[in-house]
């Protein structure tokens, strides 16, 4: 598997083991380099980015940091007596590659790297702890304990307490007991009228 890649402006085709000469980083010697600019990645079979291939990367390890060989610069202005003579050594740094990452492969290690940030923001993040701490406020949460309060203020309320009462005052409110007395008044009322025909009948 092979990759194209871009850093310091120029793009480069790099396999595992190869070492290239690529413009200056700004990285120590065994450190190693990751190139996240990856512009084409495969084999047989090549994925093209647009315009960058995404979770893919190419690492590398630096093994040296130095400058290439002289060049002459000429500058030269003809019929005006006016010329330069320069020399030039451009900086590279040489890095053998060490992982052409695809997707699957690049991923996992980049979580690991960032995972323990991520955790450990998650451990201070007491955001999502807050929910349970809020789960934990709707137990003790004493508004649903109020209620009950409510109730029980209902309780001595003597309000409805008053209307048993109430229904005390009716049950001795014998006036409609009284009610039967009266029917027996009528009803021994009755016998005098009936007496009274009797009476009657016989006068008769």
């Amino acid at each position: 598997m092979y990759a194209i890649f871009e850093t310091g402006g120029k793009q480069y085709t790099a396999k595992v083991g190869d070492v290239l000469f690529i413009e200056k980083l700004n990285a120590n010697v065994d450190e190693t380099v990751t190139f996240e600019k990856v512009l084409a990645v495969g084999d047989a079979a090549m994925t093209f980015g647009t315009p960058y291939v995404e979770g893919v990367t190419v690492s590398g390890k630096v093994l040296k940091n130095g400058k290439g060989k002289k060049i002459t610069v000429m500058t030269y202005r003809p019929k005006k007596d006016s010329k330069r003579k320069m020399g030039h050594r451009q900086p590279y740094t040489k890095v053998e590659i060490t992982a052409v990452g695809a997707v699957a492969e690049e991923k996992p290690a980049a979580k690991k790297v960032a995972a323990p940030k991520a955790e450990g923001e998650k451990k201070p993040a007491a955001k999502k702890a807050a929910a349970p701490k809020a789960e934990g406020e709707k137990k003790p949460a004493a508004k649903k304990a109020a209620a009950p309060k409510a109730e029980g203020e209902k309780k001595p309320t003597a309000k409805k307490a008053a209307a048993p009462k109430a229904e005390g005052e009716k049950k001795p409110a014998t006036k409609k007991a009284a009610a039967p007395k009266a029917e027996g008044e009528k009803k021994p009322a009755a016998k005098k009228t009936a007496a009274k025909k009797t009476e009657e009948k016989g006068e008769v």
